[in-house]
């Protein structure tokens, strides 16, 4: 198929447009692209692998040498006696720990997953009802949830300073977040493939979660690993709203060693070596999983 020009005029500026693009991709060669791969790799070892040295090498300090607070190598290794005492401290309470923090992050990613695809898939099928519910759910984004009324909801309900309250709690925090990325996904399906199981004899449900949520790994994943994370990680609303002894989670232990062991760095680094581990493994696990989930929908929905 040709393209026909008025005027002289046009086609310069049609020529003009082609070298730019040809000019343009010639700019990436394999060893520009090289030159850039090496200098993302060393930021990143610059900006998170001596960090994580240097919270590794100083667990595995006696504690005169992790006071000293730099990079060198330890004159005699500590690493049994210093991971340890973290583990066994307060009658195993970092253990306790993390049987809280796996519950509640477990749980937390399992009603983010359901109850966000399912909204997520009747709000970009029903245009007229996502219209007037997506400002509900941006709101979700926007406003910081509020400490005091929050409690006392909790309290009402007889669920403050317990696990399904608190799993709640990050369940929607987090789900305005997940909503939208799940709604952005499932634009990107057609309509058609609905229709031909409605006239198989699918029902609602089946539908869904024997349709459309197949289809929905990539950005399921993407939610996995980013949630988890999150509320893996959460320190202000395992303080405010989880308190007590018996409802420790690990970024509390990390808290409450700070207090404990304000001089042992050697017993800190370890317990910061402990708790860093499962969200290490679960990123590297699935960080392929993250762009792919995140990109998905942007050209559509």
């Amino acid at each position: 198929m040709s393209v026909r020009y008025e005027n002289k005029e046009e086609v310069l500026s049609a020529g003009a447009a082609q070298k730019s693009a040809v000019r343009f991709s010639q700019k990436k060669t394999p060893k520009k692209i090289l030159v850039s791969e090496i200098l993302g790799t060393l930021a990143a070892v610059i900006f998170f692998g001596v960090p994580f040295y240097f919270v590794f090498i100083n667990s595995l300090k006696p504690a005169e040498e992790a006071a000293q607070m730099n990079l060198s190598w330890p004159n005699s290794f500590h690493m049994l006696e210093n991971y340890k005492e973290v583990l066994t401290i307060n009658d195993g309470r970092l253990l306790l720990a993390f049987f809280n923090s796996t519950i509640i992050t477990l749980f937390t990613i399992l009603i983010l997953i359901i109850i966000c695809s399912m909204a997520a898939f009747v709000l970009a099928r029903r245009e007229g009802l996502s219209k007037k519910l997506n400002y509900l759910v941006l709101i979700g984004l926007m406003l910081p949830p509020a400490i005091v009324p929050t409690i006392s909801v909790l309290q009402t309900l007889g669920l403050f300073k317990t696990m399904p309250g608190i799993v709640l709690l990050e369940g929607a925090l987090r789900f305005s977040f997940a909503c939208i990325l799940y709604r952005a996904f499932v634009a990107t399906i057609p309509r058609e493939l609905d229709e031909a199981a409605l006239i198989d004899g699918c029902g609602p449900l089946r539908l869904f979660f024997q349709i459309i949520f197949p289809l929905l790994k990539p950005v399921t994943s993407t939610i996995i690993v980013l949630s988890s994370i999150q509320v893996y990680n959460d320190f202000e609303n395992m303080l405010y709203f989880f308190p007590g002894a018996d409802n420790a989670t690990v970024q509390l232990t990390l808290y409450n060693f700070t207090g404990m062991f304000g001089t042992s760095y050697h017993y800190l680094f370890a317990n910061v070596i402990l708790i860093s581990i499962p969200p290490l493994i679960l990123f590297i696990f699935f960080n392929k999983k993250i762009v792919a989930g995140m990109t998905a929908g942007a050209v559509k929905g």
